[in-house]
């Protein structure tokens, strides 16, 4: 007699959903949250987003001592049977620092560009992200956006600036404008981070060859000044027309430029003793100017007295 293959068509599932109240649905069709090992979880490839054991992480690390994990983290599975973690990366960093073997997560099954979105969504609206991760995070998920949107040919790009650019509340130019930063040389990538350069001439600079960014990294060091946006311009523009060398950049950096005020400066070691050790100098700046917004509070609430 002749075998069939038995075919699973989900229909015990169906029938047993026919005998659930509606609360029973919903339960049975939630992701499950399981609690998986975190030496089994790799972080996401190319995550843009840095994890730092900085004040905020102390915070982290109190409030899941106290509480647990209060929002699992979102993993995928990988072909290799482990998981790559799409959200969750703090919440885990935090976990492995208190000594804890496992962390509840709720396995998603994605495709790379849905993983890719999915972890930007889930990291661009914290506070403090940094021109660098945002600029990164843009970039990655403009690449999934076009890859998911193949079909739309020429209107691929455009489509994918416009969605990016409705889901973070910002224009398109200022989108492009940070995925610019991407082309800079890491050296001046990080300098845009702790706000030595300022984010329209680092987009300007964006424009120049590699040789070109390094010429002007060596001249910024030794002359201690930054370009401002009109010679950013201006060097943008003599790059196009080949026409910059490292002499032309000396020569520009060394002019005055206009409405020029003195800076004040800091030495790091004045301001260690008021720090934790692995504070950036971004995380220093903010603080600081964070501490004179509340001063200044003080001195308009006492005045208006």
């Amino acid at each position: 007699m002749k075998k069939f293959e038995k075919i699973d068509l989900g229909l015990k599932e169906a029938y047993e959903e026919l005998f659930m109240n509606d609360e029973e649905r919903i339960i049975n069709r939630s992701p499950r949250v399981l609690d998986i090992e975190i030496s089994q979880i790799d972080d996401f490839e190319d995550h843009p987003f840095k994890v730092k054991d900085d004040e905020d992480m102390e915070k982290l690390m109190e409030s899941i001592a106290t509480y647990g994990v209060l929002t699992p983290a979102i993993v995928r599975e990988k072909e290799d049977g482990r998981y790559e973690m799409v959200s969750g990366h703090r919440r885990k960093h935090a976990c492995e620092r208190l000594g804890m073997e496992t962390i509840p997560a709720v396995v998603k099954e994605l495709t790379r560009e849905e993983a890719i979105i999915a972890m930007t969504d889930s990291n661009i609206q914290r506070e403090n992200i940094l021109p660098s991760e945002k600029a990164w995070a843009y970039k990655m998920k403009m690449e999934a956006i076009k890859h998911q949107g193949k079909t739309l040919g020429p209107l691929g790009p455009k489509w994918s600036a416009t969605k990016i650019s409705t889901e973070n509340n910002e224009s398109e130019t200022q989108v492009k404008r940070y995925i610019r930063l991407t082309n800079l040389i890491p050296q001046l990538l990080q300098m845009v981070d702790e706000g030595k350069i300022a984010f329209r001439p680092a987009v300007e600079i964006s424009y120049l060859t590699e040789e070109q960014q390094v010429d002007l990294l060596e001249t910024m060091e030794s002359a201690d000044c930054t370009p401002s946006l009109a010679q950013a311009i201006k060097f943008k523009e003599l790059s196009r027309d080949n026409k910059l060398d490292k002499e032309t950049i000396s020569a520009m950096l060394a002019q005055p430029k206009a409405n020029q005020r003195e800076k004040i400066t800091f030495r790091r070691e004045e301001l260690d003793k008021y720090f934790p050790k692995n504070i950036t100098e971004n995380d220093i700046r903010n603080k600081i100017l964070n501490l004179l917004e509340q001063d200044r509070k003080r001195r308009l609430n006492r005045d208006a007295r």
